[in-house]
């Protein structure tokens, strides 16, 4: 027979269609005789098991295939290890697709790819510019800040326990910019540094995705705002996910925040600078094409040291946010969202006004940016309130703490896995605001990522 790859025989078996359940047979199926074009790559794909055959010894290619049948192929066709680089491209953008089927057939694909190689390579190089002009500051004009950025994210499989070995090592480094003279937003001078920032284990623990180490926590898993904290703790998350399309999910995280602002690059001087032991409790709802989205959050710093409580009532080493969300998907393509969160710094020294202790995001966003598909794009306008002491460390980019305003931003898939993105913000310093000072607060935010 003559030798064919893996793409061959299964484009050979998807044209004329594709079998079910079970196949006692080495032989060729009765149906397909040996004079048919067909017959080299379906009698292939039999007896490397990749398709079957119906219970009567039949192939019945010229059936309609169900997505359930195709991806019983796929399935079968991820577990091989002899194919070379182009069939397993083909083979992951079939798993890709067909991801939902897949999940349906309990496949995953982390547990696949551990037949082949134990430790996998994940990352990300970035390249970003951000421009702010903060009338409030001493220095009244744009300051430019630019910043590369390389991840990488090795993953190792510990045997067959489902378990595995996670870390992210960072190294980034700050451009000079001609305008502030190599300075950075947070005033320090141009700098680079490398740092592992997590490092843990993660798998199956009490039904849970269970993730214990130094791990990443990012709030907001329905509409991926990370508007309380995206960040790193020492400690443990658990995150359970259930319903019939497991839409909903609860998540559960206890550790040591530990979060000094000077020494990262890039980071706004209205992040907390300090340790506290870090909880919280996480539920949400996520509509999967049109519908209702809902979210509920609390989340508690204790403990916290002399630097970190300054920020907490009189006489309290504790402090605690609250936040709830609700947003409706008109379809695929259409999302409205709105998210409130409130703490109880009501107390807190160098406190100004009732409004600092709450923050609030209201967004509209059309399409979804896919980083597999090269074209597909977003766009998106919110108005976004920060109080100072509403949050810990939000990962928006240029919507401040301690400023509210207008943000339109668009996403773009140059080619896969390069997304380019654009945002502008145009808004006020709320302590300024309050005090009657100069307030006016614009930034532009531009970045391009190569993921790999």
């Amino acid at each position: 027979m003559k030798k064919r790859t893996l793409v061959s025989m299964i484009t050979g078996a998807l044209v004329i269609g594709a079998a079910s359940t079970t196949f006692a047979a080495a032989n060729p199926f009765s149906d397909v005789p040996a004079d048919s074009w067909a017959y080299d790559a379906v009698s292939k794909l039999a007896s490397d098991g990749v398709v079957n055959g119906f219970p009567d010894g039949t192939y019945k290619g010229q059936q309609t295939m169900t997505r359930y049948e195709m991806a019983q192929i796929i399935a079968k066709a991820m577990t091989k290890t002899d194919i070379d680089k182009a069939d397993k491209a083909l083979v992951d953008k079939l798993a890709a697709e067909f991801s939902e089927e897949l999940d349906n057939l309990g496949v995953r694909v982390a547990d696949l790819e551990k037949k082949s190689d134990n430790v996998k390579w994940g990352g990300r190089l970035r390249y970003y510019y951000r421009g702010v002009k903060d009338d409030s500051a001493a220095n009244k004009d744009r300051t430019n800040d630019t910043q590369y950025e390389l991840r990488l994210e090795p993953k190792a499989f510990i045997g067959d326990s489902g378990w595995t070995a996670n870390a992210r090592i960072r190294y980034y480094s700050n451009a000079a910019s001609a305008n502030n003279g190599g300075s950075t937003n947070n005033g320090t001078s141009d700098k680079s540094d490398t740092k592992i920032d997590r490092i843990f284990v993660e798998g199956p623990l009490f039904g849970s995705d269970a993730k214990l180490g130094k791990v990443g926590t990012y709030s907001d898993n329905v509409f991926n705002t990370g508007m309380i904290i995206d960040d790193s703790i020492s400690g443990a998350e658990f995150n359970w996910t259930f319903g019939k399309d497991k839409s909903n999910y609860a998540k559960a995280t206890i550790g040591r925040y530990d979060y000094n602002s000077g020494a990262n690059v890039g980071v706004s001087n209205y992040a907390y600078d300090g340790t506290g032991d870090y909880t919280s409790f996480e539920f949400g709802h996520k509509a999967k094409d049109k519908g209702i989205s809902a979210l509920a959050g609390y989340y508690s710093l204790r403990n916290m040291d002399s630097t970190f409580s300054k920020y907490a009532k009189a006489d309290s080493d504790k402090t605690n946010f609250w936040v709830g969300g609700l947003g409706y998907k008109f379809d695929k393509n259409i999302q409205l969202f709105g998210l409130y969160a409130k703490s109880d710094m009501d107390e807190a020294s160098n406190y100004l006004g009732d409004d600092q202790s709450k923050a609030y995001d209201i967004t509209l966003k059309y399409k979804n940016a896919d980083i597999a598909k090269a074209g597909s794009w977003d766009i998106y306008a919110a108005y976004r309130y920060l109080g100072q002491f509403a949050t810990i460390a939000p990962t928006y980019d240029i919507s401040a703490r301690d400023t509210k305003g207008w943000q339109i931003g668009t996403d773009f898939v140059l080619s896969k896995n390069i997304l380019a993105m654009v945002e502008y913000y145009k808004g006020k310093r709320l302590s300024a605001d309050y005090s009657g000072n100069d307030a006016d607060y614009n930034a532009i935010y531009g970045r391009v990522d190569f993921f790999f």
